[in-house]
């Protein structure tokens, strides 16, 4: 499957009058280099701040992009882009827009994965089970959990209902109770980005990606803007313990995040990014392809709760945080025959997108198959100071 791309391929729709910030492997520059995405054009943005965890602290940042023309263009947006093979392009290559911050993950915020989460734990993580459970419990739990917000009365009123029946679980705690999950999904600068490929480790037979919208927050706790990410998952790993959440969630680029993040301004306000919609495509080099929609306006936790309950006076996050705000989307389609659900194969193709965000494209391999991953915030430091950028 050709893993080539083109600038429309991941722009978003009327993408030349949006704030796209993104970060690039620069060959000419030798090192990794903040931009902004000007139509088909790469500026460079390190003297502005040589890492985007400074630029997002920048409280002055809308101002101080509008002098576009004074940034240097580096090169055009397709010579960063990937050819066939999926080699780097001419210029170097899209990284992940986030460097220093660190990847955290809100986890059960949609009703649908809610119940794959409550399946997942009582079949252990054994997939030939999950029909026959999803058939027991989606009349009685499904409808329960629609549109219900977290933490309010009637969430407590359904708890006692499903206590009764026997039926709570520990992710219905965390999906409508009165504190969020929050975990890290991935360490700063471990993030994938377009056109690269996502790992899957060899250990898990019942896999799946988790489209999300992810938000760039400041220090201050300021949401900044919002991109879009991959929380690849391991389901049977999961299934088996909660305790085993770390291994199921992060592994050698098992997250990616991309393609470029988009300021929040007069054009792209709060409001439009509560009503997104996320689609994801999964097409397989055996001819096999699945697709789904997650509708941000169907979140149980309002993307400001979730950052709260995140960064606050408890815990600070002095480089920002990248915050993945949680899928509904939970694929059950049999894939390897009847009963066994949905599992990725290598090869697949993964799109997640978002006509406001753009495309988030990526390849799925094995973890121990894929380069390991080596450059991290030692690495950046050490290169910025060398090109006198610090």
């Amino acid at each position: 499957m050709s893993r080539y791309l083109t600038p429309g391929d991941i722009l978003p729709v009327g993408g030349d009058s949006s704030r796209l910030i993104g970060r690039v492997w620069s060959a000419s520059e030798s090192g990794p280099c903040v931009v902004l995405i000007d139509g088909q054009q790469v500026r460079n943005l390190n003297r502005l701040s040589p890492t985007v965890s400074g630029l997002l602290d920048k409280e002055d940042l809308l101002d101080a992009l509008n002098a576009v023309d004074t940034f240097p263009v580096l090169a055009a947006l397709d010579d960063f882009l990937p050819d066939a093979s999926g080699s780097p392009g001419l210029a170097g290559e899209l990284l992940a827009p986030s460097d220093l911050q660190p990847i955290k993950a809100a986890g059960v915020t949609f009703a649908q994965s809610m119940l794959e989460r409550v399946i997942e734990e009582q079949v252990k993580g054994d997939p030939s089970k999950a029909a026959a459970i999803r058939a027991r419990l989606l009349p009685v739990v499904g409808e329960s959990l629609r549109g219900v917000q977290a933490g309010s009365e009637k969430a407590a009123e359904i708890k006692i209902l499903l206590q009764e029946m026997d039926l709570w679980s520990q992710y219905l705690e965390v999906g409508i109770g009165p504190d969020a999950e929050v975990f890290t999904k991935a360490p700063p600068m471990a993030a994938v980005g377009v056109g690269h490929e996502i790992g899957i480790h060899p250990i898990s037979n019942w896999n799946n990606p988790e489209p999300e919208v992810v938000l760039a927050v400041s220090s201050r706790g300021q949401i900044v803007g919002a991109t879009l990410g991959n929380d690849v998952n391991l389901r049977d790993v999961e299934g088996r313990s909660a305790l085993l959440l770390g291994k199921a969630k992060d592994n050698n680029a098992s997250c990616a995040i991309g393609p470029f993040i988009r300021l929040l301004d007069t054009t792209f306000t709060m409001t439009e990014l509560e009503q997104l919609e996320v689609s994801l495509r999964v097409e397989g080099e055996d001819g096999f392809s699945v697709e789904g929609i997650s509708p941000m306006k169907e979140i149980s936790r309002s993307p400001s709760d979730l950052v709260s309950q995140t960064l606050n006076r408890n815990h600070q996050y002095p480089d920002g945080v990248m915050l993945f705000l949680g899928t509904m989307f939970a694929p059950t389609q049999d894939r390897r025959g009847p009963g066994t659900g949905f599992t990725h194969e290598i090869g697949d193709r993964v799109k997640i997108s978002a006509p406001e965000l753009g495309c988030l494209i990526n390849w799925v391999r094995r973890t121990d198959d894929i380069l390991p991953w080596t450059f991290g915030a030692r690495a950046l430091m050490e290169n910025l100071a060398g090109r006198g950028l610090l």
